[in-house]
């Protein structure tokens, strides 16, 4: 569970708006508006990063790819490790919808 001294009343708003996007279209225009363009590709950088953590490529061949420094891979690298489970649990869901994308295709 998120660590009490973060979990709030607008924390708890900004998971329910997540929960609630509904298409990829829709994500863009709320990501757009709520994240400066830093902050967005901060985060997806992440979940870029801990991808690959899981695929066991090097730290520098993340680095590479990513363009993140080892400061971030390696805090991630602790959260897939040791964290709440977050980025296993989401990863899990995107490597389903990479093997198919509903159609039957690869996406």
């Amino acid at each position: 569970m998120l660590d009490e001294r973060v979990k709030n009343e607008q924390v708890d708003d900004l998971a329910r708006a997540m929960v609630e996007l509904s298409g990829m279209d829709e994500a863009y225009r709320f990501f757009e508006d709520i994240f400066t363009i830093h902050e967005l590709q901060a985060v997806a950088q992440r979940l870029a990063v801990a991808r690959l953590l899981r695929r066991k490529v090097t730290y520098q061949e993340i680095a590479e790819k990513t363009g993140a420094s080892t400061a971030t891979i390696s805090r991630v690298n602790r959260c897939l490790t040791y964290g709440a489970g977050g980025y296993q649990q989401i990863l899990g869901k995107l490597d389903a919808l990479d093997e198919v994308d509903g159609k039957g295709n690869k996406r």
